[in-house]
């Protein structure tokens, strides 16, 4: 069930739905395509009110999880499948499915049948079939979550170019914040049905407006350690002193705190110790996986760290990176 969802999308623009599993983002992204019953509210694409329109009428193209071809179709029949059910001329559907088929490298595969395709080649073939109808928008339903790692990240690239050169407004799903980050103009993160937070990507990553979202948005996520503010500093539940960020409204001595802090805003050589459980050199990175006051915490560094589980190491922070959120509301106090 949604909750109070209202969101603008700009012409041209790629959004994202991103939210763990069950927050909604599917079911909001059914609406548009007018799969789900909207009980309240309009749904508008342009300037029309599409609330009771059904799916055929509303200028959209669907790009599912599972791909959804007909294995008895030939990927030239599978793209032009909508053309020819509206009885358009064969030479209309040769016009149209040529140039999506040379967009999206499937001009040598058109005599193919699904079962002789990749996975891949199977999700560029869905693409081309949205692309031929040319909708006012296109929607993407996660997918790339049948596709292997390394696919996922080349198939996040064409994705991204087939809009760049389309500008077609796109309305994107998934679950995966890094697919979120790395491909929207625009993020709406969701958690519950309700509509967290708002934003370009690296809005949201610098000024998450809730615990939620700074826990969501980030890989490895943000640190979050209780405490309170003490005689100008953060003092952590296990005793810990940080220093704080600029003062903000709200973040009055002695009230219950969270301490925001990016794995990658800490650097070797400081004052705070950091009790080491775990290294994960990566090669131009290394994870470090410990605690700092009893509280554990993950650190990105760039250098080599050859410490030892149970050794100490001692870190300083870039305060200016930092955040404060209110342990009761949950939300970020901002300077």
């Amino acid at each position: 069930m949604l909750h109070g969802v209202s969101i603008d999308i700009e012409d041209g623009e790629f959004a994202v739905l991103v939210g763990p599993s069950g927050c909604g983002k599917s079911t909001l992204l059914r609406m548009l395509a007018g799969l789900e019953h909207v009980t309240s509210g309009e749904i508008r694409i342009g300037s029309e009110v599409v609330n009771e329109l059904p799916p055929k009428d509303r200028d959209i193209a669907m790009v599912f999880q599972n791909y959804a071809l007909y294995p008895h179709m030939t990927v030239a029949e599978n793209m032009a499948f909508s053309l020819s059910l509206k009885g358009a001329p064969k030479a209309e559907i040769a016009e149209k499915v040529r140039p999506a088929a040379e967009i999206l490298g499937l001009a040598k595969l058109l005599d193919r049948y699904p079962r002789q395709l990749s996975g891949g080649q199977r999700q560029r073939v869905a693409m081309g079939r949205a692309i031929v109808r040319d909708p006012q928008v296109f929607l993407f339903d996660e997918p790339l979550s049948n596709l292997d790692a390394k696919l996922r990240v080349s198939m996040r690239t064409e994705i991204k170019n087939l809009h760049q050169r389309l500008s077609t407004t796109t309305v994107y799903v998934t679950h995966d914040q890094i697919e979120a980050m790395t491909m929207a103009d625009k993020i709406v993160v969701m958690h519950d049905g309700r509509v967290e937070q708002i934003g370009a990507p690296l809005e949201l990553y610098d000024r998450p407006a809730n615990l939620f979202v700074a826990g969501f948005i980030g890989s490895p996520a943000m640190n979050l350690l209780p405490g309170r503010v003490d005689g100008g500093r953060f003092v952590g539940d296990g005793g810990v002193s940080l220093p704080l960020p600029p003062p903000a409204p709200g973040a009055s001595a002695g009230a219950g705190m969270i301490y925001g802090l990016r794995p990658e805003s800490m650097s070797l050589g400081g004052d705070i110790p950091f009790r080491v459980e775990v290294v994960e050199p990566t090669g131009s990175e290394t994870h470090v996986m410990g605690s700092v006051g009893g509280v554990p915490v993950v650190g990105v560094f760039r250098e080599r760290i050859a410490a030892r589980p149970g050794e100490e190491i001692h870190v300083g922070i870039d305060v200016g990176a930092t955040h404060l959120f209110d342990a009761g509301s949950g939300m970020r106090l901002s300077a």
